[in-house]
């Protein structure tokens, strides 16, 4: 087996919904993968597309969104390496149920459907596993739905900001400093709202003295301030 193969089998190896095959196993899946490269912002498929295959991220990210008939987008969830996508289109017959594009350049392993099918049949395992990520997955997807409907845009502002502090953030004298989306288009589209509302609503938590903005980089200020937020019933 080639090296880029090699590589192609110790990425598989990382995806959940391939966890537990043999070598050669994964060396027969990897020998069917079709490596696709796609520099940041390309397409990968768009919503209503028919599937033809999933996708494994072996570097970089994409992102996961829906699109209403205006243009407003909802970002679903932004993947790394290891992550595999469009595993139930591939499964129930259907066309792609959301868009993907590339966050930044990045290359994933193309699976066709006839040999993901053929894998399953041949492992019924993968089957069960991959309803565990889908199932995973849908939980995600109520959070969204019930944060959209339910929550505040400063509470989901909040909310954002404080898993960016917890997964991403620097300590610094001057508080937590975490770094933006590339534009507040970007981090309105994640949160489910519109640049405007997002611009007042950092403004407004940066006079209230919870935060500090420069430029894309914002040091959080008063943690426990913005953590009230998620308490607050305004």
């Amino acid at each position: 087996m080639t090296e880029s193969k090699v590589n192609h089998s110790q990425t598989l190896a990382k995806v959940p919904i391939f966890s537990g095959l043999t070598e050669s196993e994964l060396a027969f899946l990897a020998q069917r993968a079709v490596p696709r490269h796609f520099v940041a912002g390309e397409s990968v498929f768009s919503e209503g597309e028919p599937c033809t295959g999933l996708y494994v991220v072996e570097s970089g990210h994409i992102r996961i969104f829906k699109s209403s008939a205006d243009g407003r987008e909802q970002v679903l969830s932004i993947d790394g390496p290891g992550s595999s996508v469009a595993e139930l289109p591939v499964f129930d017959g259907g066309n792609y149920p959301a868009s993907v594009t590339a966050v930044d350049d990045a290359t994933l392993l193309f699976v066709s459907k006839q040999d993901f099918q053929s894998l399953c049949l041949a492992h019924p395992q993968v089957a069960l596993k991959v309803l565990r990520v889908v199932g995973a997955r849908l939980r995600r997807l109520v959070g969204i739905i019930e944060e959209l409907s339910f929550t505040t845009v400063r509470h989901r502002l909040a909310s954002f900001l404080l898993r960016l502090a917890r997964t991403e953030g620097k300590r610094t004298t001057d508080g937590v400093e975490v770094n933006l989306p590339v534009s507040n288009q970007e981090l309105a589209s994640q949160i489910g709202t519109v640049r405007e509302l997002v611009s007042r609503n950092l403004s407004r938590f940066q006079s209230e003295g919870m935060l500090k903005i420069e430029g894309r980089s914002v040091i959080i200020q008063n943690l426990k301030a913005l953590e009230a937020e998620l308490h607050s019933g305004e």
